[in-house]
């Protein structure tokens, strides 16, 4: 049986794609990609702790904090399974245009 530890995250390509229009994101999200393949989150606790203004907007979806609150970066976090799904990466302005619950 396969046991997975650690998180994986699809897909690395969208924060690539992203940070080539905002090269000011580019280390913080690269720092929130490499922090979240090295977790083990079983739930949205152990979420909290790696990223302590992380929010639930329901229906397994979260809102992550970039750069200071610059960008926002929205997930669907599958603990059991260890996937973690980029749905959206925007501005803060972007963000608030942006039903995330649903995307």
């Amino acid at each position: 049986m396969l046991i997975i530890n650690k998180m994986r995250i699809v897909t690395h390509k969208a924060i690539v794609q992203y940070y080539k229009d905002h090269i000011d994101a580019t280390s913080a999200l690269e720092a929130w990609h490499k922090k979240t393949l090295d977790a083990n989150w079983t739930c949205f606790a152990d979420l909290k702790k790696s990223f302590n203004t992380v929010d639930s907007v329901g229906n397994k979806r979260f809102v992550f904090n970039i750069k200071g609150n610059d960008y926002r970066l929205v997930a669907i976090v599958l603990f059991n399974i260890k996937i973690v799904y980029i749905r959206f990466i925007g501005t803060h302005k972007e963000y608030d245009k942006t039903d995330c619950s649903n995307i």
